[in-house]
């Protein structure tokens, strides 16, 4: 049986290209014939809406097919995927109620854990080699809960003046959620949005060239027009648009997360 592997997407700081990232990067890997399963675990339902339609997205955020949902009743999160219209890709969508799970999960037993419990038939199943979960802009409990159910760490970092700000915070967050959850590995950053004509572009890579023990992806995501077409079309730019220069990058990342995520 298949080893699934689980991949988060974070960064506590909104704005990163997070969504935009894991949608691109998951899709890409499932048109190089890996089975993908996503997880919208962000209340923006940004990573459901490069998927669906806004109407389709809020009929899921507001039924019972949700995580939210799944989350708040502790269910097998096998009930709750839904076919999205690329082959070998699937997705848990997520609701606007995601923004009170702190509180649903403030009395529960265990309650760092309950997202890795909720997925476990998922991942053992072996239907999935991957499984990408795109995780709110925030510190706490809920972020929490997806790192502990992943086994490895994306990090999207927005080349700008800002892009920075917080990333220390982020990796002391990481460093307590290995006190729960061991096995857990940063498997490196990915600069985006980024204008190579600009010097905050160069200097982000300089800051990020110089940390210890930190993998930077040689890919790199500019900023590209394309990518906004295709989020207004409710698509991953890797499928709107193959020939656009943003569809190469995303690729080949994806290409790069795929090497190291089979070692």
């Amino acid at each position: 049986m298949k080893e699934t592997k689980v991949i988060c997407f974070t960064n506590n700081k909104g704005g990163s290209g997070k969504s935009t990232t894991c949608s691109n990067v998951g899709c890409a890997m499932a048109m190089a014939g890996k089975k993908v399963l996503l997880i919208d675990a962000d209340m923006q339902l940004n990573l459901s809406l490069s998927f669906f339609s806004e109407d389709e997205v809020l009929e899921f955020a507001t039924g019972n097919k949700n995580l939210y949902q799944a989350i708040k009743a502790q269910k097998d999160l096998s009930d709750y995927i839904v076919a999205t219209s690329y082959e070998n890709l699937d997705l848990i969508p997520s609701s606007t109620l995601m923004s009170s799970i702190e509180y649903e999960l403030f009395t529960k037993w265990q309650r760092e854990l309950i997202l890795k419990k909720c997925l476990e038939n998922v991942r053992t199943s072996g239907v999935y080699d991957f499984i990408l979960i795109d995780a709110p802009p925030t510190l706490g409990g809920w972020v929490m809960n997806v790192l502990c159910a992943s086994d490895q760490v994306i990090i999207p970092v927005e080349a700008s003046p800002w892009g920075l700000f917080g990333l220390a915070n982020m990796f002391d967050f990481l460093n307590e959620v290995k006190q729960i959850s061991t096995e857990l590995k940063l498997m490196g950053i990915v600069v985006t949005k980024v204008d190579t004509r600009k010097n905050y572009f160069k200097q982000t890579l300089e800051t990020l060239k110089e940390m210890e023990d930190i993998h930077l992806f040689e890919s790199y995501i500019r900023v590209d027009s394309s990518i906004e077409w295709s989020q207004d079309n409710s698509a991953p730019v890797v499928a709107y648009k193959k020939s656009s220069r943003s569809a190469k990058e995303y690729t080949a990342l994806a290409e790069e997360v795929l090497e190291i995520g089979s070692r």
